[in-house]
C-alpha cells in the first residue's frame, strides 16, 4: 500500500508567516508540520510515501526530508505547479500509486489516534474507500458527512445548515479506481476538482466505509487559532515524544 501526502497549496489563511516558506514546514510545537502525517503513515507500516507540494518550495522539503532514509522511509516528489483542489493534486500520484491502494493524507492535518488498525483493515477491504470523521464545533468549514443508524447517507461541501457536527477529515483511503473518479470529475465553484465529489462517487457505489476518531484532530492550516491549538494539543499528547526518526519515545 502506497502513502501520499498532499502538501501544496498558498497557505494564504497563515500570512505573513507562509510568504516565504510553505506552511507544511512550519513549526507545530517542537516539530515541522509535515513530520506528523509522516509518523501517521510510518506508524501504520506505511514506508512508500509520495509527497506532493506546490512549486515554490519544493526543494525545502528535499532538504529537510531527503530520500527518507534516516526516518526508515523512501520518500519520492511530485509538484502541483497551481492550485486546483485535493482531487487534482492527488491525480499526480497515479503513476507512483502504480495500481496499489493507497493512504492519502493532507499535509497540515495532524491525528492523535494510531492509523495502524484502520490500515490493516483497508488491506482486507475489498473494494473502495474508507473516510475518517471528527465532531467539530464548525461544520460549516468542512465537508460534513450525515448519519442514519450508523451509515454515511451524504457528504456536503460546506453547508450552510449542517445535517452533523462530523467533519470529514484529511485522511482518505482508496482504491485504484479513484483516478479514474478523478478524471470524470468537473471543476467546482471555486475551479477545483473537490475530494468530496470523490467521496460521494464511493457514496453511491456503496463502497465508503467510515471510522470516527477518538482521539483529537488537528487542521493547522484552517486557521493562526487552529495552529496554536494543535501545538498546544500535541503537547499534552504523545505526540510530543515524537522523536527526529519519526518515533515516540
Amino acid at each position: 500500500m502506497k502513502g501520499i501526502i498532499l502538501a501544496g497549496g498558498t497557505g494564504s489563511r497563515l500570512f505573513p508567516l507562509t510568504k516565504v516558506t510553505n506552511k507544511h514546514l512550519l513549526p507545530v510545537y517542537n516539530k515541522p508540520m509535515i513530520y506528523y502525517p509522516l509518523f501517521a503513515m510510518k506508524e501504520a507500516g506505511i514506508t512508500n510515501i509520495m509527497i506532493v507540494s506546490g512549486i515554490g518550495h519544493a526543494g525545502s522539503f528535499l532538504e529537510l526530508l531527503g530520500s527518507g532514509a534516516q526516518f526508515g522511509l523512501k520518500i519520492s516528489y511530485e509538484v502541483q505547479e497551481k492550485a486546483g483542489g485535493i482531487a487534482q493534486a492527488l491525480s499526480l500520484t497515479e503513476d507512483f500509486a502504480n495500481n496499489e491502494k493507497m493512504v492519502v493524507i493532507l499535509g497540515d492535518n495532524i491525528f492523535e489516534d494510531s492509523l495502524a488498525d484502520a490500515v490493516k483493515d483497508f488491506r482486507t477491504q475489498p473494494r473502495g474507500a474508507k473516510i475518517f470523521l471528527k465532531s467539530v464545533k464548525n461544520p460549516k468549514s468542512y465537508g460534513v458527512a450525515g448519519l442514519k443508524d450508523g451509515k454515511i447517507t451524504e457528504i456536503v461541501e460546506k453547508p450552510q445548515n449542517p445535517s452533523s457536527d462530523l467533519a470529514v477529515v484529511g485522511c482518505y483511503m482508496y482504491d485504484p479506481q479513484v483516478f479514474d473518479v478523478i478524471k470524470g470529475l468537473s471543476p467546482s465553484g471555486r475551479n477545483e476538482l473537490e475530494i468530496t465529489d470523490v467521496n460521494n462517487f464511493y457514496l453511491e457505489q456503496g463502497t465508503l466505509n467510515h471510522q470516527v476518531l477518538n482521539g483529537f484532530w488537528g487542521d493547522c492550516g484552517e486557521s493562526f487559532d487552529s495552529l496554536m491549538e494543535s501545538g498546544k494539543l500535541i503537547q499534552k499528547s504523545r505526540l510530543a515524544n515524537l522523536d527526529e526518526n519519526l518515533s515516540i519515545t
